[in-house]
């Protein structure tokens, strides 16, 4: 039977819309504009943003010849799975999901957007087989930077914070580098970019408090080599190894705790070269296909799948 399910994600970076099943694992997704020097949008503007996008990659996916017959819709509804997690720009993938499943007379599968980027991570990565069994997952993106402990939790996944950062997340502090030197948000891939350019080492050691860090200081080391005139790949250089030094240390010490874990790394941060291959050759790190590692709704569709095909209750 060609189960195809429909996902949707709109998260507060990116409106996306994806089919899985069927032979067919296909996303659709936009960037959200964000005004030039800001460092991303209130809730209203995303949320109307996605009102007036999301329709459009549904039809990019049908003009493509990917949504077929579609057996069953899923959404992201929250950012975690946590009680009280909520944020407002999720409402649109909610409520087109249901009424679309309504429309259709096919089941609503929810899940978290942490869900999502899990189950993308490790189906792109060729490792499914994570979700059926304990293993550890960093959460690395614009808004979050977590160590979770993750469970099988029937069809999807269950997440406890076990460590990250107890204030701003690797992303923002490598968008807020970014718009410091005039990159464009979010600024990820130009920061990525800048790093083979430079010609000077050295990174902060971020304290780590157990497998917590705190990253809001190196904002501030950041402006300092700025006003001195520092080359701007330097500064890129210098952000993005802060970042690693501390994710391998943090890994490193989970894995000690939790021998035998496997580690899985999802969120737009985790598709950066350079952690990438540091992460791989000292912990053996499992990484997200890169076009899966930012926000995406490929997850979502195949959490849909996973329900449906296990016949959970919509």
């Amino acid at each position: 039977m060609d189960k195809r399910c429909l996902g949707f994600d709109t998260s507060n970076y990116t409106t996306s819309a994806a089919v899985f099943g069927g032979g067919v694992a296909e996303n659709r997704g936009r960037l959200l504009t964000v005004p030039e020097g800001a460092l991303g949008l209130r809730q209203s503007g995303a949320l109307f943003q996605h009102v007036k996008r999301l329709h459009l990659m549904v039809e990019r996916l049908r003009a493509d010849g990917a949504l077929g017959r579609i057996a069953a819709v899923g959404a992201s509804t929250r950012p975690r799975e946590a009680e009280g997690s909520y944020m407002p720009c999720f409402l649109v993938g909610e409520g087109e999901g249901r009424a679309l499943a309504a429309a259709l007379g096919v089941p609503f599968y929810p899940c978290s957007h942490q869900q999502g980027h899990i189950a993308a991570a490790a189906w792109s990565a060729g490792r499914e087989d994570l979700l059926d069994r304990p293993c550890l997952v960093w959460h690395l993106s614009g808004g979050t930077t977590e160590l979770l402990k993750v469970e099988p939790d029937g069809h999807t996944v269950r997440g406890a914070i076990v460590g990250g950062t107890s204030d701003i997340a690797a992303g923002q502090l490598v968008d807020r580098a970014g718009v410091l030197l005039g990159l464009p948000f979010p600024a990820g891939k130009a920061l990525d970019g800048l790093y083979p350019e430079a010609d000077g080492a050295g990174f902060f050691r971020v304290k780590l408090n157990g497998l917590t860090f705190s990253l809001s200081g190196m904002e501030n080391k950041v402006k300092e080599l700025a006003e001195r005139g520092e080359k701007p790949a330097n500064i890129a250089r210098f952000t993005i190894d802060t970042i690693l030094n501390v994710l391998l240390r943090a890994t490193q010490e989970a894995q000690r705790r939790w021998p035998g874990l496997p580690v899985l790394c999802s969120g737009g941060v985790a598709s950066n070269r350079q952690i990438r291959a540091a992460m791989e050759g000292a912990c053996g790190a499992v990484f997200a296909q890169p076009q899966y590692a930012a926000d995406n709704a490929l997850g979502v569709a195949i959490l849909a799948r996973r329900a449906l095909d296990r016949e959970v209750p919509a």
